[in-house]
């Protein structure tokens, strides 16, 4: 038998269509097409041994110079036509985005004046979505993996699967894309793969990194959260995590740090306080550490004025710390919003006051993805916080053993946002919907490995929290403390524990599924005139 390698070759060129924002970049993509197109020829021809090539060329990629976003894309190609959509859409996160991106996703993603905090690459799903609504079409995109953790899993995925009507079919999860000269990595991103919820395949292909920079194992699920992790012991397998304004879990309530608005005339290094105190001595008593993440876990100093109790008779005696609220009210006064402008007139107080008078928990609001644990500590008066940490007054040692927890790091990893890919730790997103032990735990048993933890700490006072959590440098009795800790934390949830993070996660989701339930199915009131009844 002879076979004509013409007659295996399926794919050419012109089956591909694409939209491009650049000019130039759209003449490379149409050559890369063709480049491409030779290579695979050359290899079909090899496996072969024919020669096989396109000659002549009859026809080309139909790559449109426009603004994807702006476009109809039906316009270029019918969707009845179109069998794949397949990308790599810009990657901007919501901070970054310029005025005229913003409006685009705001508009796409119908989410009022606001937009959410969607990253720029979220309008090309939504897009494609409604494109490829009720159409045999198979979605492929590669994407920040902010879109797949933190707030933007509720503000995204609702609409992929309830308008769209899409469901997730594979994915890889985070993974090291690209690097630099020095080999670190530019960007971490996930792949997703989106099928009609009609025509979706009954298994689920999942591919997880444990190495970042190596090669996924995969697993097969009947169902993937957007969290991406098996759903398939939850009722909703679309289950979202929403940004709860008041701790779901009956925790105590967690507040953020002071903000002073001051222009930076309250605070002070270590050196600008040493030279501002011997010219004004009597400030001394006014004079506190002023806490963010910085100082925090690297041990650097600032302090603040704290003069909210000071008289104006001790004011008038300090003539330099009347200079500086001078200069804290003009800078408020410069400023054009309305917050800062109804404080301008009282200097002495800060626009976020959150002021300790006994010890409290500390959480960073940013912290390293390298490290097992975020750093928690506990610190006390005089020490104010500033708005860059979250703090619980008067929390309980158990209560710092359970957020100091894997049980706790793994409801942060897979729920919680990132910075660029640092650990961001939302008070409504984490804090407030983090599902605890079962009321019938003994918290109490958390105490003495809490202590321990401490003490591990305390015996190196020479190190910064930063030093003690680096993976590479953390004190081996530490670590014990903390995995004595994560064992007992897990037996609280589940007697046999668990062995990997993505179990946690998967088990918390299910309580946290249970915890809501009440919220959801909740019967709205009837109105009866000016009464309301139950």
């Amino acid at each position: 038998m002879e076979l004509d390698a013409a007659d295996l070759s399926k794919v050419d060129v012109g089956q591909f269509y694409g939209i491009e924002i650049g000019e130039f970049a759209s003449r490379i993509a149409e050559t890369a097409m063709w480049m491409m197109d030779h290579i695979m020829n050359t290899r079909l021809s090899l496996a072969f041994g024919q020669s096989y090539s396109r000659i002549p060329l009859r026809q080309s990629p139909h790559i449109l110079h426009a603004d994807a976003l702006e476009t109809d894309w039906a316009t270029l190609l019918p969707p009845e036509r179109c069998s794949f959509i397949l990308g790599n859409p810009p990657f901007i996160g919501s901070k970054y985005q310029s005025h005229e991106q913003r409006a685009q996703v705001r508009r796409i993603a119908t989410l009022g004046k606001s937009g959410g905090t969607l990253d720029f690459v979220a309008a090309w799903f939504i897009l494609a979505g409604r494109y490829a609504k009720a159409r045999k079409i198979r979605i492929g995109f590669v994407s920040t993996n902010s879109l797949t953790q933190g707030e933007q899993v509720a503000q995204l995925w609702p609409i992929l699967f309830n308008q769209c009507r899409l469901e997730i079919a594979f994915a890889h999860r985070t993974f090291a894309w690209g690097s630099d000269a020095r080999g670190k990595a530019r960007v971490h991103v996930v792949i997703l793969g989106l099928d009609p919820a009609g025509g979706v395949a009954k298994e689920k292909r999942l591919f997880s990194y444990d190495d970042l920079n190596g090669d996924p194992v995969e697993s097969r699920h009947s169902a993937l959260s957007p969290y991406l992790f098996d759903a398939s012991r939850l009722n909703d397998p679309h289950l979202v995590v929403r940004e709860a304004f008041k701790p779901l879990n009956s925790l105590p309530t967690i507040i953020s740090g002071s903000q002073p608005i001051d222009g930076g005339f309250l605070i002070f290094n270590k050196e600008e306080r040493t030279a501002f105190l011997a010219l004004e001595p009597a400030a001394k008593r006014y004079m506190r550490p002023f806490i963010g993440t910085e100082e925090l876990l690297y041990d650097s100093e600032r302090s603040i004025l704290a003069l909210q109790s000071a008289t104006p008779a001790e004011l008038k005696a300090m003539p330099r710390v009347v200079e500086r609220l001078r200069a804290v009210k003009a800078s408020r006064l410069r400023s054009k919003r309305p917050s800062t402008l109804a404080i301008a007139e009282k200097p002495t107080k800060f626009n976020v006051e959150t002021i300790p008078d006994k010890p409290f928990l500390v959480i960073p609001e940013v912290s390293s993805e390298r490290r097992d644990y975020i750093p928690i500590a506990r610190l006390k008066p005089p020490a104010i916080p500033s708005n860059k940490i979250q703090i619980l007054p008067g929390a309980t040692k158990p209560l710092f053993a359970l957020l100091t927890s894997a049980m706790h790091m793994a409801w942060v990893r897979y729920i919680g946002g990132r910075l660029e890919s640092r650990y961001q730790y939302g008070i409504g997103v984490v804090y407030h919907t983090f599902p605890p032990p079962p009321a019938s735990a003994d918290m109490s048993k958390l105490t003495s490995l809490a202590e321990a933890v401490l003490v591990a700490r305390a015996s190196y006072p020479d190190s910064t929290l930063a030093d003690l959590y680096d993976p590479d440098l953390m004190p081996l009795d530490l670590r014990r403390a903390h995995q004595a800790l994560d064992r007992a934390v897990d037996r609280l949830y589940a007697p046999k524990g668990f062995t990997s993070d993505r179990e946690r996660a998967e088990h918390l989701f299910g309580l946290y599924e249970k915890m809501i339930a009440p919220l959801t199915a909740a019967p709205k009131p009837k109105r009866r005139g000016a009464r309301v009844s139950a």
